[in-house]
């Protein structure tokens, strides 16, 4: 029904920058899903849970987690079809797989309950 697709994953030395998104399958979908659904942001490095990120409701207003506070942010791009995660100051523990994630409760995106998991973009930061 819906479909979530990542992008923009890959190596960054540490200290540099690299820009995720994630864009939703089909226009009319994509407009729902940008008008009315929460979207964000999971990781999970080697050896560890799947933690939370990054979050944003449909109005825009963003819910960041506190161990990426200050270096990470969310969009949303309407006219892209797309939320895109921002990573600044990327550092070797930002290393992992992102999961963009979807749900039409952004309580259900943070709690990592949502209906919509994209396949995952490895990003991986150097030293």
């Amino acid at each position: 029904q819906v479909q979530l697709v990542e992008s923009g994953g890959g190596s960054v030395q540490a200290g540099g920058s690299l820009t995720l998104s994630c864009a939703a399958s089909g226009r009319a979908t994509s407009e729902e899903i940008f008008t009315t659904w929460g979207m964000g942001w999971h990781r999970q490095a080697p050896g560890r849970e799947r933690e939370f990120v990054a979050g944003i409701r449909w109005s825009g207003d963003p819910y960041i987690a506190d161990y990426v506070k200050g270096r990470f942010n969310i969009s949303r791009d309407n006219a892209k079809n797309t939320v895109d995660l921002q990573i600044d100051s990327a550092a070797p523990e930002d290393t992992g797989v992102y999961y963009c994630a979807a749900d039409p409760s952004l309580s259900a995106v943070v709690l990592g309950e949502n209906d919509y998991w994209g396949e995952g973009t490895q990003v991986t930061v150097s030293s």
